[in-house]
Order: structure tokens, then sequence, then C-alpha cells
């Protein structure tokens, strides 16, 4: 059965200082769209990692504020009405770049199942925060599980994916035995076509 959030739901990463606002179901196999809304100083936790997509693109349109993008290690600040694309594969991390709250749409094509991965992670911020450092950095055994749970979503940039597929495959199982858990699990097959799944 697909989980569904309520037109609008918030849930808040207080490390990133980063709030994700989603709406409708989260399964869609043409793309997964929702907004996030960025306070001055966010995102300095989680995103703040430079990160790759492998299997889908990443489009981001600025609503409001200045946002810092690095792709590829170059950067450039977009304000509002400004939009930047990230194609798959590419390194990046994005921040504020202002003195007040940025607003963003971000959506991935194809969808993949990134509504519940990001759903699934800034849910364990705010039930497990002991499971996340102090910078809000999750533990090793954390990050092999989720990563593992959702393949081919999202990796570390500078570290070869295999290796990394292989290390979370070895960790997840302990990860497990150790007590974490996800807070929202990936479908086991594809996403039903979508009636909704964006920012509200």
């Amino acid at each position: 059965m697909s989980t569904e959030f309520a037109r609008g739901t918030r849930l808040r990463n207080a490390f990133n200082k980063e709030t994700f606002v989603f709406s409708g179901l989260l399964d869609n196999r043409d793309v997964a769209r929702f907004g996030v809304i960025l306070e001055k100083g966010g995102s300095g936790g989680g995103n703040a990692l430079v990160h790759v997509h492998p299997g889908a693109d990443e489009h981001f349109a600025v609503k409001s504020g200045r946002v810092k993008f690095v792709v590829d290690g170059r950067e450039q600040v977009v304000e509002a009405s400004g939009s930047v694309t990230v194609p798959r594969g590419r390194p990046h991390y994005f921040a504020n770049a202002g003195d007040g709250n940025a607003e963003l749409e971000v959506s991935f094509t194809p969808a993949q199942q990134h509504l519940r991965f990001f759903a699934n992670f800034v849910t364990l911020t705010m039930k497990q925060p002991t499971w996340f450092s102090s910078a809000g950095d999750p533990n090793v055994l954390l990050i092999a599980l989720v990563l593992h749970a959702y393949r081919d979503h999202m990796y570390l940039a500078g570290v070869p994916i295999w290796l990394q597929k292989l290390l979370f495959a070895v960790l997840a199982p302990i990860a497990r035995l150790a007590g974490y858990r996800l807070a929202i699990e990936p479908l086991r097959e594809a996403p039903a076509p979508a009636r909704s799944g964006f920012a509200g």
C-alpha cells in the first residue's frame, strides 16, 4: 500500500535547518517533486556532503531567497525564479546563501522512490535524533541500512559506487541487529502512476 501525507505536510530536519514539504502520494514512477525550505545556515548537515544520484536527474527551482549550488566543483548562486538541473551521476550539494529563508522546489526524473527516501531520512532525524551526530551526520550503520534499502538513489561522491554497494550490503544486516530501522520502507515493486506528490 502506498504511503500518503496530507497536503502540505512539513517535516523539519533540525540538523540541516531544512524543512521538506510533502503532499499526496509518495509513489509516482514519473517524477518525484517536493518543496524544501532552507533556514539561514541550512543545509549545514547531510546535504553539505558532496553526493550523486546515479539513476535520476535532479532539478531545483528557487522560489525565494538565494541558494548556493556546487556541481562538479563549480559554484553558482541562484536567486528567486532561477533554476539549476543536475544530471544524474554528477557530484553536487547545495546550501542557503542568504540571510533569510530560501524556498525551492526539487524534482527528480525518473522518480525512482526519492520521495520515500527523503521522507524516511527526515522522519528519522525527528524520531531518532541520537542516531545522528551533532552536525547531522547519520551513524555509519544507519547510512548503510538506508542506502542499501534505497539502492541507486544516492551515494557519496569520490568513492566508487560498486565499493559503497558492497560495503552497505555487508553492514545493513549488522545495522538491523544493532537496532536501526527505517521509518519508511521502500516499495518492493515499481510505483504506480501517481495523482499527486507535489509540494503544497
